[in-house]
């Protein structure tokens, strides 16, 4: 526990000295925010990768994945690898970089207003940023303080104080800057991390072999390529989380502050390595809480539900890392979790708090801050934003996993149809930008109220393909484009 402790605090000063050194570095708005537009390849990559996958996959999403669709839910990490990293780098990387630099842009609702020429879709997309993106904070904070609840025996609301506080110095500190070069470091411990995670995991189930011996005697449809859940399920998991990077502001902004377009060929390389080794050993080591979890030796992980015993999803990862992992190396697994939780923390915020500044009271109100001042409101705003998604996770709502789900579909179905087809098509107009995107958010929502939260990602899939579809068919029917954007790749 003391070198938990020393280990823990020792990272947390690094932490808050790269916070510093980034503030030294930030002189304006756009280094905040955006780096300056001059972040190198291999910072672009791991900071891609360390927002896309947090806490909420190691924890509460590899979790209920695992246990419900065994070693099938190695899909979904194939589907974030292939689609949801290497396909967005090389369809959108050069694009995003070369149209927000022509257009001084610098969030996304400013290019959907500046794409469009619409004001609406700038209106409605700030709102869309800043309700959704709220309860998948909160979702993040809530992993999080699961694992060091487990690890240290901390009160959950002390541990969402911790990290909150924690999170805003390095954060509004130095910003995008900061976060850079943190997610870097973050990144090198992620990867370590897995590898221990992977070893130890796999030694104490007896090894591959062992483990899928072990789960065809627990259920034989848990070691089949579709597990339990059935087809429609599983493809909703994929899709959701595959697709939906194609439209989440947080993951495309990093390529609005890349270096430049030589930089995305060199990033989306070292991105799919990383996507593909983090997302793999994340969902397989979630089917082995079928292999070391059950209801006599780990009671915490589950809760009675009448007569029946139910795991208890947001536990069931905590508890596994907490009785698989040696002692000696729980200190490593505690920094995976810490630092893939950081990142992501940082980009969300980041990206709500500048809805607020940059496109709600910069842009909607019109009021005309100076760059000096616009800097000042973004560091209040993330500090704003923090706060409020601890007060909602304190009140612990639904599963992460739902929470997640519900967040990303109804982000991509609003984002998914104006942002792909304005990037990868010319005559991309107004007229279906505003349908593909209004249509696609509310059907997303209506669906995740009438199929209930457990329907969460079937829910956001229908709604990002409603959004990607009317996205596309619609095009005839809207004026045409008289946009001037050089939308050719080199």
């Amino acid at each position: 526990m003391v070198i938990k402790l020393i280990v823990v605090l020792a990272y947390i000063s690094m932490i808050v000295y790269l916070g510093i050194m980034g503030m030294r570095r930030t002189k304006s708005f756009t280094d905040f925010f955006l780096g300056g537009r001059d972040v190198g390849p291999w910072l672009t990559a791991l900071t891609y990768g360390t927002a896309y996958f947090s806490a909420v996959i190691f924890i509460g999403f590899a979790g209920k994945i695992g246990w419900a669709f065994g070693l099938s839910g190695v899909w979904i990490a194939i589907g974030n690898t292939i689609i949801g990293t290497f396909l967005v780098w090389l369809l959108l990387g050069k694009r995003i970089r070369r149209v927000t630099t022509q257009m001084d842009i610098h969030t996304m609702p400013e290019y959907l207003e500046k794409r469009y020429d619409s004001s609406f879709l700038k209106i409605v997309s700030t709102f869309a940023i800043f309700i959704f993106l709220i309860p998948y904070t909160s979702a993040v904070f809530m992993g999080l303080s699961y694992l060091f609840e487990a690890n240290f025996g901390m009160p959950y609301w002390s541990v969402l104080a911790f990290m909150a506080i924690f999170t805003g110095i390095y954060l509004v500190l130095g910003g995008y800057k900061s976060m850079t070069m943190v997610d870097f470091i973050f990144g090198i411990i992620m990867l370590f991390g897995v590898g221990t995670l992977l070893a130890s995991t796999t030694t104490r189930g007896g090894g591959f072999t062992g483990i899928y011996e072990t789960l065809s005697n627990i259920d034989p449809e848990l070691v089949k390529p579709v597990g339990p859940p059935g087809l429609w399920p599983l493809f909703s998991l994929i899709f959701l989380t595959s697709v939906a990077p194609f439209g989440m502001p947080q993951l495309l902004q990093k390529f609005y502050a890349i270096k430049d377009e030589k930089s995305v060929t060199i990033g989306m390389i070292a991105s799919t390595i990383f996507a593909l080794i983090i997302t793999t050993t994340a969902y397989f080591t979630g089917a082995l809480t079928r292999v070391f979890l059950n209801p006599v030796d780990n009671p915490d992980a589950f809760r009675q539900v009448g007569e029946k015993v139910l795991p208890n999803f947001d536990v069931l990862m905590p508890e596994l890392l907490t009785n698989t992992i040696p002692q000696s190396l729980s200190v490593i697994i505690l920094l995976l979790i810490l630092s893939a939780s950081m990142s992501t923390l940082a980009a969300l915020v980041l990206i709500s708090s500048s809805t607020i500044t940059k496109d709600l009271y910069a842009g909607i109100l019109n009021k005309k801050p100076d760059d000096r001042t616009l800097t000042k409101l973004m560091r209040l705003a993330s500090g704003f934003f923090i706060i409020l998604s601890v007060i909602i996770a304190l009140l612990r709502p639904s599963v992460i996993v739902n929470i997640m789900s519900i967040s990303w579909g109804a982000i991509a179905s609003f984002f998914l149809g104006p942002f792909l087809w304005g990037m990868l098509l010319k005559k991309a107009n107004k007229f279906s930008a505003i349908a593909s995107g209004v249509i696609g958010l509310t059907v997303c929502v209506v669906l995740f109220f009438v199929w209930g939260a457990n329907a969460a990602p079937q829910a956001g899939t229908v709604g990002m393909i409603t959004s990607l579809v009317l996205g596309l068919i619609l095009i005839p029917f809207g004026k045409k484009n008289e946009s001037k954007i050089n939308l050719e790749t080199s």
